[in-house]
C-alpha cells in the first residue's frame, strides 16, 4: 500500500500475516516455552526461550505499535506490570517523578508503598495548572506521569503542553492511554515519549484477559524495558496475547458503539434530581470538553457520577443495578458499575487522591442503549425511595 492503512486496516492485520505453512488465516498461537537452535547460539527468528520473546507475543507487539503509531512495544502480563518495568528502566534511587491528583489507584500505590521505599520519591499536583505543574518539577525529576481521561474523575489535560513542559526540563513523559484507547486518542503524535495500556481494559474488550504494554519510539528506552521484562519475567503468555490480538481487531467499531452509548447516558443523567454531578468529557458542561474534542476522536465509554444523597446514596445506587454488573475493572463489552472509595481506589483513601464518597463510576458496554438507560432510571428511582 503507498499510504499508511487507516486505525482498523491496522488493527486488524498488523502482526497477522497469515500462517505461511498452512494459510491459515488466523496465526497459530505457539504454546512453547523453548525453542530448537540450529547450532549453539543459532536461534531460529531470534527465539530461544519463552521469557525472552514468543512468537505469538511477537505478533501483538507489532500490533500494539501499529496502534499508536510507534516503532516499538512490549506486552506485559498486566498494566501494573508494564508501568513497573518502565519505570524501573528509567529511575534510580533519588529521582523524582511528577503525577496527577486522580491518578489510577494502583499506578499511585506502586510509587508509594514501593517505589517510594527504594528512594523514589513522587509529587501529587492538578495537571490542568500548569504553573503547578512546572513548579513541582525539580532538578531530579526524571517523569511526567499523565493520564487523559483520568480515573475515575474524567479530567482532561493537555497531552501537547504538558509534553512542552515535561521536555523543556529534560523530562520523559508517560501517558496512560487505557480509558481512551488508540482508537480515540494518539498520545505520542501529540508529542510524548511513552505510551502505557492496561490491555485487560478496552484492548482486550471482553473481560477474559489480563495483560498490559508499553508502546514507545526511542530504541535506547525500548531496550531498558525489554530488559527489565527478560530479567523479572513479566510476560504475557501465549494464549493471553491472542486473547488481547483478537479483541483488538475489534476495538474501532466497539469504541464507536462504547463512546455512543455513554453519551446518551451522560445527557440523561445531566440534571437529574438524584444527580449532583456527571463526569463526562462528551457534555458541554465538562470543563475539559472542548480539550478532549481537539485531541480525542470521540469521547469514549468511561463516565462518573456523583449523587446528591451522598455515600448511601452511591452505594445503593450501585448495588441497585441490574443490567450494569457491580465489579472491578472496565472496557469489556458489558456494563461495569464501580464504587472507587471501596473498590479500585481503596489504596488512596486518605490522601490528596481520595475519590469523594458519592461518585460512582460506570463502564458503559456495547448493549442495547435503551435497556442501560432503563437500568440507570429505575436504580435511581429505587435510590430515591429509600431517602
Amino acid at each position: 500500500m503507498s499510504k499508511t492503512p487507516g486505525f482498523s486496516t491496522r488493527a486488524i492485520h498488523a502482526g497477522q500475516a497469515a500462517d505461511p505453512t498452512t494459510g491459515a488465516v488466523i496465526p497459530p498461537i505457539h504454546v512453547t516455552s523453548t525453542h530448537m537452535q540450529d547450532g549453539i547460539g543459532n536461534l531460529r527468528e531470534g527465539y530461544e526461550y519463552g521469557r525472552a520473546a514468543n512468537p505469538t507475543r511477537s505478533a501483538l507487539e507489532l500490533q500494539l505499535a501499529a496502534l499508536e503509531g510507534a516503532k516499538h512495544a512490549i506486552s506485559f502480563s498486566s498494566g501494573l506490570a508494564a508501568e513497573d518495568a518502565l519505570l524501573r528502566g528509567i529511575l534510580r534511587p533519588g529521582d523524582h517523578v511528577v503525577i496527577g491528583n486522580d491518578v489510577y489507584g494502583g499506578t499511585y500505590r506502586l510509587l508509594a508503598s514501593i517505589f517510594a521505599s527504594w528512594g523514589i520519591e513522587h509529587t501529587v499536583v492538578d495537571l490542568g495548572n500548569l504553573r503547578d505543574v512546572q513548579a513541582a518539577i525539580r532538578e531530579q525529576s526524571k517523569v511526567l506521569w499523565v493520564e487523559t481521561p483520568s480515573n475515575p474523575l474524567m479530567k482532561i489535560t493537555d497531552i501537547a503542553e504538558l509534553t512542552e513542559l515535561g521536555h523543556a526540563s529534560g523530562l520523559i513523559v508517560v501517558v496512560d492511554n487505557t480509558f481512551a484507547t488508540p482508537a480515540l486518542q494518539q498520545p505520542l503524535s501529540l508529542g510524548a515519549d511513552v505510551v502505557v495500556h492496561s490491555t485487560t481494559k478496552y484492548l482486550g474488550g471482553h473481560s477474559d484477559v489480563v495483560g498490559g504494554a508499553v508502546v514507545l519510539n526511542d530504541a535506547a528506552l525500548h531496550e531498558k524495558v525489554r530488559f527489565m521484562q527478560f530479567a523479572a519475567g513479566a510476560v504475557s503468555s501465549p494464549f493471553d496475547a491472542y486473547l488481547t490480538s483478537r479483541g483488538i481487531k475489534t476495538l474501532d467499531v466497539r469504541m464507536e458503539r462504547h463512546s455512543a452509548n455513554a453519551q446518551k447516558i451522560a445527557e440523561f443523567l445531566e440534571g437529574h434530581d438524584g444527580v449532583e454531578r456527571v463526569y463526562y468529557p462528551g457534555l458541554e458542561s465538562h470543563p475539559g470538553h472542548a480539550l478532549a474534542g481537539q485531541q480525542m476522536s470521540r469521547f469514549g465509554g468511561m463516565l462518573s457520577l456523583a449523587l446528591t444523597g451522598g455515600e448511601k446514596a452511591a452505594r445503593r445506587f450501585a448495588e441497585r443495578l441490574s443490567v450494569f454488573t457491580l465489579a472491578e475493572s472496565l472496557g469489556g463489552v458489558e456494563s461495569l458499575v464501580n464504587y472507587p472509595s471501596e473498590m479500585t481506589h481503596a489504596s488512596v483513601k486518605g490522601t490528596a487522591l481520595a475519590v469523594p464518597e458519592n461518585v460512582v463510576r460506570l463502564s458503559v458496554g456495547i448493549e442495547n442503549v435503551d435497556d442501560l438507560l432503563a437500568d440507570v432510571d429505575s436504580a435511581l428511582a429505587r435510590v430515591a425511595k429509600k431517602r
